[in-house]
Parts: C-alpha cells; sequence; structure tokens
C-alpha cells in the first residue's frame, strides 16, 4: 500500500522501518528533518520535507507523535493533502476525547480515522510485535490490516472512535500496578537477605508470574534502568488515565499513587529511566 508514516521516534522509526520491509510505499516526515534522511538511507523510502508531502496520494497516514496537541496539529496540516477514502491511524496515545474530535475532523475530508494505540514498547516495535487496540470504524481497520501486519501481532477492534484509547488507558492501569508490587518484592528480598535470582526461579513459575517480572525483575535488582518506555511517557499516560476516572468516575486510587511514586522518580532525575525504576525510589 502507498503509506505516509509521521513521526520517527523511538516506536514509530522501527514500525516505518517494518512498513518499508514489507514491501509498502513508505513516504516519511519527522519534525527533525536528519532524523527522516537518515531514516530514508537506511530503509530505502522517501523522506518528505513537510506533512503535506508525506500525506499526499497515500492509502494510509500513520501518526506516532507525542500527544493530542501533536496530532491535531499533524492531522490539521495533512487534511488538505489527503485523498477521500484515506485511512488515518494514530497509534499516538491520546485522550479518547481527541480521538473523537479527530474521527469527526477527518470525516469532513470523507477520510477514515482509527485511534490505534499500541503496547509493546520499544522493543515490540523493534521486533514487530506490537499489540494494537483499535477504536472506530470497523471496515477501515480491516483496509488498513496489510499496514498493521507488518509490525503487529495482535490487533483488537474494541469499538467506535476513542475505545482504543480507552483500552490503552486499561493497559496502563495493569502495568503501573504491577510494576509497583515488583519493585516492592525486590525491595523486600534484599532486606531479608534472599538471592534475587533464586526468588525470581522460585516465583515466576507461581501465579505472580508476569511479563514485567520475566524482562524486569532482573534488572530491577540490578538497578539498571536506562533503557525501555521512559517515565516521563509512563506519566504522560497515566495523566490521560486519571482524566478519564474523574470524567466516568472510575476509583483509581492505587494508579494515583502511582503516579505519584513516578513524580518522585522524576525528581531523583530518572525522567527518561525505564518504568520499571520505581524500584529505584526504594533504594533511597
Amino acid at each position: 500500500m502507498y503509506v505516509g508514516f509521521i513521526g520517527l521516534g523511538v516506536m514509530g522509526g522501527p514500525m516505518a522501518g517494518h512498513l518499508a520491509a514489507a514491501g509498502h510505499d513508505v513516504v516519511v516526515f519527522n519534525r527533525s528533518a536528519s532524523k527522516s534522511a537518515a531514516w530514508a538511507a537506511t530503509h530505502g523510502g522517501r523522506a518528505s520535507p513537510d506533512v503535506g508531502g508525506a500525506a499526499a496520494g497515500r492509502d494510509v497516514l500513520v501518526l506516532c507523535v507525542g500527544n493530542d496537541d501533536d496530532v491535531r496539529q499533524v492531522l490539521t496540516e495533512a487534511l488538505p493533502a489527503l485523498a477521500s477514502g484515506t485511512v488515518i491511524v494514530d497509534h499516538t496515545t491520546t485522550s479518547a476525547k481527541l480521538a473523537r474530535e479527530m474521527a469527526a475532523l477527518a470525516a469532513t475530508a470523507g477520510c477514515a480515522f482509527v485511534d490505534a494505540p499500541v503496547s509493546g514498547g520499544e522493543a515490540g516495535a523493534k521486533a514487530g510485535k506490537l499489540a494494537v487496540m483499535a477504536g472506530g470504524d470497523a471496515a477501515a481497520l480491516d483496509r488498513i490490516s496489510p499496514v498493521l501486519a507488518a509490525y503487529a501481532k495482535a490487533v483488537k477492534h474494541m469499538g467506535p472512535a476513542g475505545a482504543g484509547q480507552l483500552t490503552k488507558m486499561v493497559n496502563q492501569i495493569c502495568i503501573a500496578g504491577v510494576v509497583q508490587g515488583l519493585a516492592e518484592a525486590v525491595a523486600f528480598s534484599e532486606k531479608a537477605g534472599l538471592d534475587p535470582d533464586l526468588v525470581l526461579a522460585a516465583v515466576s513459575q507461581g501465579a505472580a508470574q508476569s511479563w514485567q517480572m520475566d524482562n524486569r525483575w532482573a534488572t530491577m535488582a540490578r538497578g539498571e534502568f536506562e533503557f525501555g518506555f521512559a517515565v516521563d511517557w509512563m506519566r504522560k499516560d497515566l495523566g490521560l488515565v486519571l482524566d478519564e476516572a474523574r470524567s466516568n468516575g472510575a476509583r483509581v486510587e492505587v494508579t494515583a499513587l502511582v503516579d505519584q511514586f513516578y513524580a518522585e522518580v522524576q525528581s531523583m532525575g530518572g525522567r527518561r529511566w525505564d518504568t520499571s525504576s520505581l524500584a529505584a525510589r526504594l533504594k533511597r
């Protein structure tokens, strides 16, 4: 398919690379022109100097940018260049309200908008094994399946516009609680004088097992956090959760508490540390 891709960060760069490797015709744009040029040199696609150039003549326009304001700005710039029938798929984690707003805006130009946040982090993006939770028109989602298949191991349609973003909020609620529990378990093991490797071998085979345990216990125990999904990004995502909860009345007390723990990590200089750095505040 003819694909425009906006945003070549730690997630978007590898995702766009998988599209090129799968044989799609890819034109990219990034606010840092040097990053676009480097991507094109590596993957053989084309770099556009502006959003409109990446959007023109495309079957699909993929966004993977920073926040609500970024999505709104990019889509406003892209719409005049998009042909009617183009599917816009947004992998940015945003508010559900923004997703609904963008779906309505896209419809004015005869385009479909799919909010499709992802889970799996940088490692999942590089491996092409992301989980995609999508909201919006089911027929439009089906049309872009060859695009999503290049970097997703699972795609689930969750409902109308905004449902994908709401599902991503559920994902982040789950992660926040699990990572805090894991951080406390590692700290408790150390205080109790246990060998963390032996503890992992013992508890990872039972009901306590999780992706976070399998992939983050050892690095937590070693105090290694210079990788993975950054604390700043997690706080942005948890902010979306807390805003939505205030609106819908959901009680998310543990999530709110963990958000404050992440604020402590930021004050320790850990803004770009992995989310597992919750363990760092327990080592002080």
